[in-house]
């Protein structure tokens, strides 16, 4: 006979919560990716407020601490942008006048070595790759359109510059304040687990963010200095770019070597047999010492899971997808093993329960 199930109605309405939720998550997901961003940089920061913290006098409160901090970091990095800034804009320059001579088909085609047998058709081939590419140069406007607007919204998006350092101010401001909130309104029922999900997930955001900067830092400064030493042209801007391609996990590194790679071997770069072997012991070095040294223990993500992360992330995101598809998957990985400890804490619990002899029985 049929009814109303009151249990899966339940049911049904936590799923749909649960599912406009999500929908909700995802309309705002540019806003949220704003107050990521300004929550990494108030963990790049906040260690330098705690040392503020601990040498100032007493009577001085939080705030100012807080806000020398925020003046002294925004201006090392004007300093460092004004320094390195003109330089990268000048390479910058430089590449973008060589560009239109090098996407000719003609230096393409003598760029690219062909099988002995290949040789004498080279000129046939590239009449035919001449003629493919006049056929589908009206497709190059749309392109072009498409390119232009891109580079209008990449350029409206500037403000988020200026706003993510004034989130991250107001972030640690009220740090302390919104934990205690947070905390009470989940101490019901499961105050222990949540406090501990929370810990965890500070101190593995904390590893992360502040390993990225360095391994970053490290990119751009290792890669700037031998480029500049083996005669690479470009060799701030490629090593720059390769910095901050290392924030993106995977992805951004091989990005950054085929840029390099390309950049000088249409260049004429005639050492691109060392650039190889450099590149390559150096992502070992990178991957294989340096990250595993900085990255925390909460971060220990199957790398299966990572690649299938990055792919999610990418459909879902795109650059911000891969991005955040690591610290995603890590902070799964706390709330999970969190989870797992309390249940084996329960389990024996009930285990000891059971196990006492109560007055009057026998064991």
């Amino acid at each position: 006979m049929l009814g109303f199930d009151i249990r899966v109605a339940k049911i049904v309405w936590t799923v749909v919560l649960i599912a406009l939720f999500l929908f909700l998550l995802y309309t705002i997901r540019h806003t949220l990716l704003v107050v990521v961003f300004a929550i990494f940089f108030s963990y790049l920061v906040y260690p330098l407020i705690e040392l503020a913290e601990r040498y100032k006098p007493p009577r001085i409160p939080r705030i100012v601490s807080i806000s020398a901090v925020f003046v002294l970091v925004l201006l090392i990095i004007l300093i460092a942008g004004s320094l390195l800034g003109t330089q990268v804009a000048e390479e910058a320059n430089r590449l973008s006048q060589q560009l239109p001579q090098w996407l000719n088909l003609k230096n393409i085609s003598d760029l690219i070595p062909l099988p002995h047998f290949l040789e004498p058709q080279r000129a046939r081939l590239l009449h035919l790759l001449n003629d493919h590419f006049q056929a589908s140069s009206g497709q190059a406007a749309p392109l072009a359109q498409k390119v232009g607007l891109g580079v209008v919204h990449a350029a409206t998006n500037l403000i988020y510059l200026v706003l993510i350092p004034i989130l991250s101010f107001l972030l640690i401001k009220e740090a302390p304040r919104l934990k205690r909130e947070m905390l009470g309104w989940l101490s019901r029922p499961h105050g222990f687990f949540w406090a501990g999900v929370i810990n965890d997930l500070d101190v593995m955001l904390a590893g992360y963010v502040r390993a990225l900067l360095i391994l970053s830092i490290a990119a751009f400064i290792v890669y700037s200095s031998v480029f500049s030493m083996l005669g690479v042209p470009y060799a701030l801007l490629l090593g720059a770019a390769a910095g901050l391609l290392e924030v993106i996990p995977f992805v951004g590194p091989l990005i950054a070597a085929a840029g390099v790679l390309v950049v000088s071997a249409f260049s004429a770069y005639p050492h691109l047999l060392w650039l190889v072997l450099f590149i390559g012991g150096y992502r070992v070095f990178q991957d294989y010492v340096l990250n595993p040294y900085l990255m925390s223990e909460g971060l220990e993500v199957s790398p299966l899971l990572v690649i299938m992360g990055l792919l999610a992330g990418d459909q879902l995101g795109g650059v911000a997808g891969i991005f955040l598809a690591v610290p995603v998957l890590a902070a799964l990985r706390v709330i999970f093993l969190r989870w797992r400890d309390s249940q084996r804490t329960e389990w024996r619990g009930e285990e000891r329960k059971g196990s006492v002899v109560k007055p009057g029985e026998k064991k």
